[in-house]
Formats: structure tokens, sequence, C-alpha cells
């Protein structure tokens, strides 16, 4: 029986996977080096795991990206820059390649086995490194021009209330720049593990968080929101962010999604590459 391969290609590690789901999932971890060193491993750990019965691989990538040409383009990450992933990957072992951002492979693998079972209209954040968000809409994952950016939406800033101006190296005070992992260190001078569950830092993170999942609400509808990353371990912060978004909403909106956590966890977004794979099966 023909198997898949999948890449949660992040910019720390890549989670590479062969199965066909949940059940009979084998993964690994590679660091992410150079491309061509960090790429040849993935490849060959494939290979060697699905014993010439890969099928196809998919791939949810770090960005940003370009979906079209499967391409990692301006990242942060100087050698990864312009790099052709999906051509490098699909060249190697000689099967084809689905390409999409790491959070609308996350989205995907939670839709199809998780904790978004059973809807049409889904969203994903996650609140890291980083924040990157994706979506299902109408049973299909959110693409246009470019892949969402969920991550550099403009929130209000109260620059008087919260001084920080934001760490977001092309907005500043965007809600990446104001609510990631690395904002919240650089505010409270400490990483946000550090910090105890009733810091003040939680209160202006779930205000943030609901400012752009108001937004979200508003313009997408969905009928859940998943919240994951490592920022999330902080596990008051989803009846917070709730609250938040509650009070922030008034009685416009009726029936908010709840707002919950990945059922995947940290596998969402390399089953949801398997699941992009299978796509092209």
């Amino acid at each position: 029986m023909a198997i898949f391969g999948g890449i949660e290609a992040g910019g720390t590690k890549f989670i590479c996977g062969v199965g066909t789901g949940p059940d009979d999932l084998i993964s690994t971890r590679i660091p992410t080096t150079s491309p061509e060193a960090t790429v040849a491993e993935a490849m060959a750990w494939i290979a060697e795991k699905s014993a010439g019965r890969l099928s196809a691989v998919g791939i949810g990538s770090f960005g940003p990206v370009d979906l079209r040409r499967g391409y990692i383009t301006s990242t942060p990450k100087a050698a990864w820059r312009n790099y052709d992933l999906a051509g490098a990957i699909g060249k190697g072992l000689s099967v084809p390649v689905r390409f999409d951002t790491d959070v609308n492979a996350a989205v995907l693998g939670e839709a199809r086995w998780g904790a978004a079972r059973g809807v049409s209209n889904c969203l994903y954040l996650t609140v890291g490194t980083g924040i990157g968000g994706g979506a299902i809409v109408g049973g299909q994952i959110l693409h246009g021009l470019t892949h969402p950016e969920m991550g550099h939406v403009r929130i209000p800033h109260d620059s008087v209330a919260d001084p920080y101006a934001g760490g977001c190296p092309y907005h500043g005070d965007c809600l990446e720049g104001l609510a990631s992992g690395p904002a919240i260190e650089a505010r409270w001078r400490m990483p946000g593990w550090d910090l105890p569950r009733d810091h003040p830092a939680w209160l202006l993170e779930a205000r943030y968080l609901a400012l752009g999942i108001a937004n979200f609400v508003c313009t997408l509808s969905p009928e859940r929101i998943l919240i994951g990353g490592g920022v999330m371990r902080q596990s008051q912060l989803y009846k917070m962010v709730t609250g938040e978004v509650e009070r922030i909403l008034g009685a416009y909106v009726e029936n908010l999604p709840p707002i919950m956590p990945p059922e995947l966890g940290e596998f969402a977004g390399v089953l949801g590459a398997l699941a992009l794979a299978e796509q092209d099966a």
C-alpha cells in the first residue's frame, strides 16, 4: 500500500513523518541548519522509512513562501531566502510534492483528524517565536493572491499602557510584534515560560490576542478557533482570551466560536503535511 511523506519545515527544526495518518505515523526531528544539509537528511530519512512505497510528499513550511513556485522567500534566515524547497524535495525523491504554509498544514491536520473535525470553517493560530494563522473556509484551505499573514494584522496599541514599541522588523507593533514569544521576553526581560501564571504579562497577552481574533471572527466567521504554539503553554490564556473576545465584540456577534487547544499537539503540522500529500495520490 502506498504511503505518504510529510514535512513540517520550521525555522529551528524539521518534523518529518511517514504514514497515512495518526494511527501509523512515524516521525523524527531534524535540526534546521543549511538548506542543503537539512533537506538531504530529511530526504534520506523519508526514503529509508517509506521503503520504496512513497507516493507523494506534503510540506508545510515556515515563511513567507511563494505557493505557486514552492519557494521560501523573504525569511530572516538568510540562507533559506528564495530557496526552492518543494523543487528540491520533489527532484530528490522523484515524487509529486504539495506545498503550503506550516499553519495551513496544521489547520488541515486538525480538520482531518483533530479538534476541527466536522466543521467547514475553522481557524488555527500559532503563537510562539512568531504568530501565524491558517484557515479553512467552506471546507477549503484559504488561499488568494498569497497566503494569509494573520500575525501581521494591525491592532490597537496603547503606548501609554504598554510603552513597548513592538518587535516586528517589518511593522513594529503588529499582532506578532506585540504578542509573540520574543515580544513577551523583550517587554518583561525574561522568557514567557519563566513568568508566573498571575503575572500581568498574561492580561496584556490575552488582550492583544483577542483583538486579533475579534477581527478574524468578523471577517472569516470560523466555527472553531484553535490556538497552539509555545506561548499557549500558559493554559490559563484560553479562558482569558475567550473573555476578552466576548468583551471586545460585545453582543454584536452571537454564538462566538469556541477557542481551544489543537488536539494533535506538536504533530498537527506533520499530519497536515501527510493530508496535503494525499491530495496528489
